[in-house]
């Protein structure tokens, strides 16, 4: 059966994202005369069709904490990285557009690029600190802007259920240079989904809490240098309560 659902979720992802190609031409020409009505159109696109795929391909989802997320300013979403999914679950959950950085290897992806594109993602190159921060920069510049991002400052997927690997504290400058409240996100069991048994998707639960926003606007200096460690405690703490909950 999982075998069937994967196919069946592939399949769709497909059409998707050739819709989405003729969404991009379309909304280019309605982007020269209001860019504000394009990126509406087009996010909503993107959420409207994540959420069906996780019906398909996703799990049942519990989600805590989303009254967290203020709807009057930006944020910077801050999350843990377990699997490529994490991805599709936040957006199927946020209505309010959000960009997200992700790894340079998903620019190469041919239609998908042209999808992360149309909704402000960044793609990050690891290899190129020079490179790398231009996309921080970009991404202080989208904040200010108004756009929410969403960053995982693990840097890659953590293959280890149940840890967290380093946070980089570069991530978190997206929101001390733009003034914009960190939300932790607290991503759990999406790597048993999928990851934990390619190529066949498994129906499992999984639980997302959004924290209390965490206020960068008048932050010194230190406790700026505490945020990456304080932040990953946090979602540390809250995967380990989630996790049992799981478990019952």
């Amino acid at each position: 059966m999982g075998y069937i659902r994967g196919a069946i979720a592939l399949i769709l992802l497909f059409i998707v994202l050739v819709i989405g190609l003729l969404v991009h031409a379309v909304t280019w020409i309605i982007g020269r005369f209001s860019p504000e009505t394009c990126d509406r159109i087009r996010y909503g696109y993107v959420h409207m069709v994540v959420k069906f795929l996780w019906v398909i391909a996703g799990g049942p989802t519990t989600t805590i904490g989303l009254e967290n997320v203020p709807q009057d300013r930006p944020v910077l979403f801050v999350g843990n990285h377990r699997s490529i999914l994490d991805i599709a679950v936040i957006l199927a959950q946020q209505k309010k557009p959000v960009g997200f950085v992700a790894k340079q290897e998903l620019a190469k992806v041919p239609l998908l690029n042209v999808m992360m594109g149309d909704i402000h993602c960044l793609f990050l190159n690891r290899e190129d600190p020079r490179e790398g921060l231009k996309t921080i920069l970009k991404a202080i510049e989208y904040e200010k802007a108004g756009i929410n991002m969403f960053i995982f400052p693990e840097g890659t997927r953590n293959h280890e259920e149940g840890t967290l690997l380093p946070f980089h504290a570069g991530s978190f400058k997206v929101a001390t240079k733009a003034k914009v409240p960190v939300i932790p996100v607290t991503i759990v069991n999406t790597g048993d989904l999928l990851e934990d048994h390619m190529p066949r998707p498994k129906r499992v639960p999984v639980i997302v809490e959004y924290g209390e926003p965490i206020e960068t606007a008048d932050m010194d200096r230190k406790a700026q240098t505490a945020l990456p460690d304080q932040v990953r405690d946090l979602i540390q703490q809250t995967y380990d309560k989630n996790k049992e909950l799981i478990k019952k």
